[in-house]
């Protein structure tokens, strides 16, 4: 029987706490010059390790939270267009006149040419613009809100080579009508 079978539970104790705190300290100290240089090293490798995973993580973050968004922006836009011009914008000032609605026709023709079959673009496809050379760049890479976001700086030829584009291949109603809209239809 070994010495460690024969001892008492309370023994035991006893003795793992002397090893922990006797004995540890006094090999510490004559050993810690020489353990120290290994320890700061493991300790910076696992403080890279943790930036690096720490930065991906903020990345991985970024993209989906752009990502929503986007589509937050894309069915915001959506549900603005639907909407038209019934919605009053936050911090506009209230008035005690309500403001006049839109006549029925301007808004018909608004909405007709947000949603002009591709039949009707035909007519202009040969006038038609290709993706590459939009004024916006990446144009089939963006989404609606993002193009809706870069159209007030188009010049109006420009506008019409994507309102023209926009109707011969996806026709996002967002996008002509934001079109429409700064054409002055």
């Amino acid at each position: 029987m070994s010495d460690e079978e024969e001892k008492t539970p309370v023994e035991q104790a006893v003795e793992h706490a002397f090893d922990l705190f006797v004995y540890a300290p006094i090999g510490l100290l004559f050993e810690g010059a020489s353990l120290l240089p290994e320890l700061v090293a493991k300790g910076k490798d696992q403080v890279v390790t943790a930036r690096v995973m720490g930065k991906f993580a903020v990345e991985e973050a970024q993209k989906r939270a752009t990502k929503a968004a986007s589509k937050l922006q894309d069915q915001t836009a959506g549900v603005l267009d639907f909407l038209g011009d019934s919605v009053t914008p936050v911090g506009a000032e209230a008035t005690d006149d309500p403001p006049e609605p839109e006549p029925v026709t301007a808004r018909r023709s608004l909405r007709g040419s947000a949603a002009k079959p591709a039949a009707d673009a035909s007519a202009h496809l040969a006038d038609a613009a290709t993706a590459a050379s939009l004024a916006i760049p990446d144009y089939d890479g963006l989404s609606a809100s993002q193009v809706v976001n870069r159209l007030a700086g188009l010049s109006p030829t420009e506008l019409e080579s994507v309102q023209l584009y926009e109707a011969a291949h996806r026709g996002r109603k967002t996008i002509l009508s934001k079109v429409a809209q700064l054409q002055g239809r």
